[in-house]
């Protein structure tokens, strides 16, 4: 029967949604079958609690963006909605399907059981089933010895080109959803950034314009860093560009950059190499969204904590002025900069001591740019459960002063505050005035941050200082610490804990 069918292969993306540089594509092209492009919307997946509408309207720019570039190959994107396995089981109706090819994933541990339920119906109906990396993150990685040369290699080797044209498929194209018709939840986030590949090029052209010649010592301030950064990480999220297609175009303008470019060239290639070694640690424990890398922090925290404190931090209206007008900056746009990313982590996690899996959750909806290996390392790390990492509690005051000094982006997001002199602009509750907003107008702070951190710290330390735990923090650093040199060489647990707290991923 299945000789009056056609025979393909089916291009199945995901988080790679380009046509350039793509192994998925060009491995497909090399098969001998007409391909099949398709994407498979997933409410399942969309319904997931961090991710969002913001994320999806992103995504769905893309998808019209991609579907246009086959289109002009010959062949358009197909999309379908529902379960992965159904789609694919509808598609072998009217079509022999002879290959499966997609690209290695690293998500949550949500996608990795859907593609493990994926090779289980190709294994049942003898479909070949390949899966390629698009990036320096190694699959079944044994060892983290010599792995940042490896990934070295591959950001340098050559970028593939997309086949000239693709063999037509009789096939409906399908419908690509809103949000509305996946959620009835909204999500409004007026100022997000927008998706496809002109968009992605242009962000980088007005980096390498502009912003990288301040991009060093600008990308720490929420007033400076929207200007400073590229704000390519929705695009790199999705997959619209590779990281080897930025990592080398970015080479090949830095032959003409000025001394300070260069500088921020430096930095920014550095970023680009930090954010594969931050997913090689979710592609090494695809549970991190729920376990702590070290055990003994799991239950730190109250799983059920306190709802009014988490809910106040995610609205930002917690009255500490300069954490929320960082939450509601996120609230507008989708974006925030790495350094207050790390901030309003820190501060749910020991001055709320909220558990980091809910707040981590909460704030990963809210990033258009949501890049799971990236985000949930991060959340671990900035929440002190890593048992490697330096224990690091930010001072939200400190911050505020450091990165906003004259109050513009406090009364940019926190408008209730406008009249409230500068000096007490960061502290509200010492300003003795009649004028004074607290308890009218903008909340009372929920918490006393001096106190709450001193606390927090005779927590955390409490589980570091215990030496039965020693033989748990060797196994997290041999399993996800960078490093330049062979285990073998190196102490197993070093004198100081890890300090990658300050690293950044402003692109």
């Amino acid at each position: 029967m299945s000789a009056h069918k056609e025979q393909i292969t089916i291009l199945w993306f995901k988080r790679d949604l380009r046509i350039e540089d793509q192994p998925a594509l060009c491995h497909a092209a090399q098969l001998g079958y007409p391909i099949l492009p398709l994407y498979v919307v997933e409410p399942a997946l969309w319904m997931q609690s961090d991710y969002s509408g913001r994320q999806w309207e992103f995504t769905k720019e893309c998808l019209f963006d991609l579907r246009a570039q086959l289109g002009a190959l010959g062949m358009p994107l197909v999309v379908r909605t529902g379960a992965v396995r159904k789609v694919l089981s509808e598609l072998t109706d009217t079509f022999d399907i002879k290959h499966l090819v997609a690209h290695e994933e690293t998500g949550t541990a949500w996608t990795f059981q859907r593609d493990l339920r994926v090779q289980a119906w190709c294994r049942e109906n003898t479909i070949d089933f390949t899966e390629l990396p698009q990036s320096g993150v190694v699959r079944r990685l044994y060892t983290r010895d010599h792995w940042a040369r490896a990934r070295d290699r591959f950001v340098d080797g050559v970028r593939l080109k997309p086949p000239q044209a693709l063999k037509s498929i009789d096939i409906d194209a399908g419908h690509i959803p809103d949000w509305a018709d996946i959620s009835g939840e909204p999500d409004r986030c007026p100022l997000r950034q927008h998706g496809g590949r002109g968009a992605a090029l242009s962000s980088l052209d007005k980096f390498w314009g502009n912003g990288i010649k301040t991009y060093r010592w600008a990308m720490s301030s929420p007033v400076t860093a929207p200007h400073a950064c590229s704000r390519i990480s929705p695009h790199l999220a999705q997959g619209v560009m590779s990281i080897r297609e930025v990592a080398q175009l970015s080479a090949l303008r830095s032959k003409s950059f000025s001394t300070p470019a260069k500088k921020g060239y430096a930095s920014f290639q550095s970023r680009l190499a930090w954010r594969d070694h931050f997913i090689q640690k979710l592609e090494d424990q695809p549970d991190l969204d729920q376990v702590a890398m070290h055990r003994a922090y799991n239950n730190l925290r109250p799983r059920e904590g306190n709802e009014a404190f988490l809910s106040a931090w995610e609205k930002g209206e917690t009255g500490l002025p300069f954490l929320d007008a960082c939450m509601r900056s996120l609230q507008a746009t989708g974006w925030l900069n790495f350094r207050m990313r790390a901030m309003v982590m820190s501060v749910a996690s020991y001055h709320l001591w909220l558990d980091w899996r809910s707040a981590g959750t909460r704030l990963g909806r809210l990033f258009t740019d949501y890049e799971p290996g990236i985000h949930w390392s991060q959340v671990q790390m900035q929440s002190g459960i890593t048992g490697m990492n330096s224990i690091r509690i930010y001072n939200p005051m400190k911050q505020a002063v450091e990165h906003d000094p004259n109050g513009a982006f406090v009364r940019r997001w926190c408008p209730e505050l406008r009249d409230v002199p500068d000096v007490f602009l960061h502290e509200p509750w010492k300003w003795d005035d009649g004028k004074n907003p607290l308890g009218k107008t903008y909340p009372t702070r929920v918490v006393d941050f001096e106190a709450s951190a001193r606390a927090a710290r005779d927590r955390i330390w409490a589980v570091r200082k215990d030496r039965t735990n020693r033989a748990e923090t060797a196994k997290v650093i041999e399993k996800h610490a960078s490093r330049k040199t062979p285990t073998r060489k190196r102490r197993a647990t070093p004198k100081k804990p890890v300090d990658q707290a300050q690293l950044g991923f402003d692109f």
